[in-house]
């Protein structure tokens, strides 16, 4: 063969739509820069789509053709053959090309070629055919060191190029630069299977690898096709590998869909965000999970002293008398101008000694963020830390039960306390400047249109089926449909009130023999935040900052389908908006 005279050329693609020729898969899976050399051997024919890579036939998109006297050949097919970049920028409208020390822009739309910077003139390099950009290969090969050979007879162009080993040493530094490597652990994967990153990047001074860039890496996919992904480390003197390149084949072969996927691989305390068309169309109308039974606890006398809820004086919030077991319950919010203090106060309305036993409490230091106040009360209630406080007041004496730091204004506070007497006790929540005995001649504060009253019912029990269901059903708390609010009465209006959201009501839910399933919270009335207690373990929903209804919902547990039981406690917390569903996601061994 002869060395050809005349000059070759290589063809790039400018429009996204068009398709690329083929590079077999095994050169395109891996795309690292080696530290060992590599050799390129293409044919191609003038004319023909049939070349050879590496002895393999391809097909190519456009074939090698001769213009004017040059030789054109395919830039794409051979940059991905020889390992360089050669990248179409939709935004810019222009083509990138990357060789080891180059940088080079080619826009065919202004003519213009940037080689590092330095403008050449477009027509000497390039030329427009059929809407493809072609560039010359003796101009490029000065950048990538190809040969190229060819043969009039057979009109075939050899092109050969060999890969040179990039020295990963950096001598300004003293030091070499990282190498960046890895793997999948297996070849394909499904549709929302979990794909397994197998690491294996390394430092050659073996002092460690500090940072991980990724680009494509998803815990899973969910169309099927190839996926580039690529890796580039660094070391802790900042030096930077070369970008290493595998492509993932995705079948077409669902293990997951993208619903189900965070549903069965998120943490508990995972966060799922979804849009409201998403969780209307899959949540919002399931079925309710059956109720065995429903059990109301009367035992215990529930005081809630929430209106005026934002008080705008001083004055009595509630009063009303317990005898034997009750649970006080309070949130209020200073809206006057200057601090007050804020107290419950405790009279015994017998002839004898009456003993206040406190059994559990939650409470909170006054804060202005109302749904952390009533977060953080919920909390220390659900926790149910052993507790045997004792008060013994004479008769028709008045103590201060509980008092709290002052309130300044727009501060807030809220408060559980279970307490047991052995004889009648009336309990006033009140506000005042100073607190004494003589707070208790303040005058009533006037209904808010908040909840104030007292109500026989402190706790509802639900027996539900959670072991025979199939598809995703829920229960709902404080709809006041299938869960009513509680009737009670308000001793300041005299009048017949509802526990609206059945706040300071626990709610004690419990299953047999649960199946494998996932758990979730989500918020349907609005704003939410607080604790939910699943087989003896508080979650906190969300762990940080508030939930909305707009937002998505939580994972609170998963059940294994292992369990004797599901025990979940849960109270309203101050601040959140009603109603939420509790979502049971059955889950299939996978």
């Amino acid at each position: 063969m002869k060395m050809l005279k005349k000059e070759l050329s290589m063809l790039l693609i400018v429009c996204l739509l068009a398709a690329l020729p083929a590079v077999p898969a095994a050169m395109a899976a891996d795309t690292e820069t080696s530290v060992s050399s590599r050799t390129t051997h293409v044919l191609l024919y003038l004319d023909k789509a049939e070349a050879f890579l590496n002895g393999e036939q391809v097909t190519l998109d456009t074939p090698a053709t001769i213009i004017k006297d040059k030789t054109f050949v395919p830039a794409k097919f051979l940059g991905d053959a020889m390992g360089l970049k050669v990248e179409w920028n939709e935004e810019t409208r222009q083509i990138l090309m990357e060789t080891p020390g180059y940088s080079i822009i080619l826009d065919s739309d202004h003519k213009s070629v940037w080689i590092n910077g330095m403008l050449e003139n477009f027509d000497d390099v390039a030329a427009i055919v059929n809407g493809r950009l072609l560039i010359k290969l003796t101009w490029l090969a000065d950048y990538m060191g190809a040969r190229y050979t060819y043969d009039g007879e057979l009109r075939r162009v050899e092109v050969l190029h060999v890969r040179s080993p990039i020295g990963i040493y950096n001598p300004n530094t003293n030091n070499s630069s990282p190498v960046a490597k890895f793997t999948f652990a297996k070849p394909t994967y499904r549709i929302g299977e979990p794909i397994d990153y197998v690491d294996l990047s390394y430092d050659p001074d073996a002092e460690g690898i500090v940072k991980y860039e990724w680009s494509g890496r998803q815990e899973a996919f969910f169309q099927p096709g190839t996926y580039p992904i690529s890796l580039t480390v660094f070391d802790k003197h900042g030096n930077k590998s070369n970008t290493y390149t595998r492509n993932l084949i995705i079948e077409n072969d669902v293990y997951l869909s993208e619903l189900e996927y965070p549903i069965y691989k998120k943490p508990v305390g995972g966060f799922i965000k979804t849009d409201w068309r998403t969780l209307w169309g899959h949540f919002w109308e399931l079925p309710q999970l059956s109720k065995l039974s429903v059990t109301e606890d009367k035992s215990r006398k529930l005081l809630v002293s929430d209106s005026p809820e934002e008080f705008k004086t001083t004055g009595i919030l509630y009063q009303d008398s317990i005898e034997g077991k009750g649970r006080l319950y309070a949130d209020h919010i200073n809206g006057t101008n200057e601090k007050v203090s804020f107290a419950i106060l405790a009279t015994n309305m017998s002839d004898k000694p009456v003993t206040i036993k406190t059994t559990n409490k939650g409470e909170v230091w006054p804060s202005v963020y109302a749904n952390l106040i009533g977060n953080e009360a919920t909390v220390d209630f659900l926790m149910n830390d052993p507790l045997d406080e004792k008060m013994t007041i004479p008769p028709h004496r008045t103590f201060i039960y509980s008092q709290f730091p002052d309130f300044y204004p727009g501060q807030g506070v809220n408060l559980f306390y279970d307490v047991e007497t052995d004889g009648k006790v009336e309990f006033t929540f009140v506000a005042d400047h100073q607190i004494s005995q003589n707070s208790l001649t303040l005058p009533k504060l006037a209904f808010d249109g908040h909840v104030r009253g007292s109500f026989p019912v402190s706790e509802v029990q639900w027996t539900i089926d959670a072991s025979s269901f199939t598809v995703p059903s829920r229960l709902v708390i404080g709809d006041n449909v299938t869960d009513p609010f509680q009737p009670g009465y308000d001793t300041i209006r005299k009048q017949e009130v509802k526990n609206d959201g059945n706040y300071g009501v626990v709610y004690k839910i419990h299953a047999d023999k649960p199946r494998k399933m996932a758990i979730m919270l989500l918020a349907k009335g609005g704003v939410f935040k607080g604790p939910i207690k699943i087989n003896g373990e508080i979650r906190l929903v969300p762990e940080s900052g508030v939930l909305t209804a707009f937002d998505g919902m939580q994972i609170v547990a998963r059940t294994t389908g292992k369990e004797e039981a599901l025990d979940i406690e849960f109270s309203p917390p101050a601040g959140s908006a009603f109603p939420i569903d509790l979502i049971f996601y059955p889950l299939e061994d996978k």
